[in-house]
């Protein structure tokens, strides 16, 4: 015991002695001579009347009991439930909780938190860099089908020596998603395979949102590609992130980080386990996971199909008033006053729509994308595309 201790609960014991001196004295004259209040004298001579002199010690601030304590069992709950979905943080197990209708009383997403830490449950977060969203000129996504985002997430090998490709596909309004296939190779044949199988599934978007990375892009005019010249034959408008700006697609790209964590860390033996573990993820995602930006409810409580099938047939696009259309001739040329420009093999024989914004200069368009700006000077018609 330190001396400054020692030095307290003697002279409390001498307290102690002096009333056993005179039992029948004046109390409150006794405790002014000790420079103690009356309840403090009453209390030391309660301690030691039940523990002796080492009663007299001071105690640590502690409560015998919590009313408020979180009851064993729930921590017990949580605890499995953590490990159980180890990348679920205190607001979605909480939320968890809320849907398996458990009995007892739930405690705060804080309290939650605390608990995880208490037993070893939280893994530090890594510091990142905070980069400002930016969604212009793309269109924003108020209601399911509004737009759809599509990506790659990086390949990596199974265990097997098998290279991934994981294709990914999802409605940015309500993060519900829709295709997550691993694929052997990320090119436009098997990409393509994938959109018809989920527009039988879950009907056409509005619009559909991508990087500028094959197949969804090219260096053609307009960065248009098979793909885009599809979705424009079907009544999709397609879109395009600004290059080296991820952010702009940053629903997307959180979702790719989750998928990573939760699947390919590390990756599964084989291209079949792989995929069934891409399975499970979206199973769990859309229907299970809570979403903070949904009300901490799942994706798939707000998320519906188009109203938009798939059409049977491919149409060409049309062009309003004003709009001169002219079709692109074998060999991806297009031709004005016997003049010719040399476009892409991608629309030959498709019509393009020529706007004007001068006597001789136009905005040149495929559907409702702009490839770039024509212009007729000397006899020579020239064409400044947009890539």
């Amino acid at each position: 015991m330190p001396w400054k201790e020692t030095r307290v609960v003697d002279e409390r014991i001498r307290f102690i002695a002096a009333v056993a001196e005179d039992p029948k004295g004046n109390f409150t004259r006794l405790c002014d001579r000790f420079g103690i209040s009356r309840a403090k004298g009453y209390k030391w001579l309660q301690r030691y009347s039940a523990c002796g002199p080492g009663g007299l010690e001071d105690r640590l601030p502690i409560a015998l009991r919590c009313p408020h304590r979180t009851p064993d069992v729930v921590v017990d709950r949580i605890v499995a439930l953590r490990k159980q979905h180890p990348f679920d943080g205190p607001k979605k197990l909480r939320a968890r909780l809320v849907n398996l209708k458990y009995d007892h009383p739930l405690p705060a997403a804080s309290t939650i938190g605390d608990i995880l830490d208490r037993y070893g449950l939280v893994r530090p977060r890594r510091a990142r860099l905070r980069v400002p969203p930016s969604s212009e000129p793309l269109a924003h996504a108020h209601a399911p089908n509004d737009v759809w985002c599509v990506d790659f997430k990086g390949h990596f090998a199974c265990r097997d020596g098998v290279r991934c490709h994981p294709l990914t596909i999802s409605d940015a309004a309500t993060r519900y998603l829709i295709k997550c296939e691993g694929l052997h190779v990320p090119k436009e044949i098997p990409v393509r395979e994938q959109f018809e199988l989920a527009f039988r599934e879950f009907g056409v978007p509005a619009r559909i949102r991508s990087d500028n990375g094959a197949p969804f892009a090219t260096k053609a005019v307009g960065g248009l590609s098979r793909l885009s010249v599809w979705w424009v034959q079907i009544g999709i408008v397609p879109e395009r992130i600004e290059p080296g700006k991820p952010q702009q697609n940053g629903r997307h790209e959180r979702m790719h980080r989750t998928l990573k964590e939760q699947t390919a860390s590390p990756p599964a033996d084989t291209f079949a386990d792989q995929q069934r573990a891409f399975d499970r993820f979206r199973a769990d995602y859309n229907e299970r996971r809570p979403h903070e930006a949904l009300g901490q409810t799942p994706p798939a409580s707000h998320y519906e199909p188009s109203l938009r099938p798939m059409p049977h047939k491919l149409r060409e696009p049309e062009y309003g008033e004003g709009v001169i259309v002219r079709r692109v001739t074998t060999g991806a040329r297009l031709g004005h006053r016997g003049a010719r420009c040399l476009l892409t093999n991608l629309l030959t024989g498709q019509p393009v729509g020529l706007k004007p914004i001068g006597e001789d200069d136009w905005e040149l368009f495929y559907g409702p994308l702009l490839l770039g700006f024509l212009s007729f000077r000397k006899g020579q018609l020239r064409l400044e595309a947009l890539r």
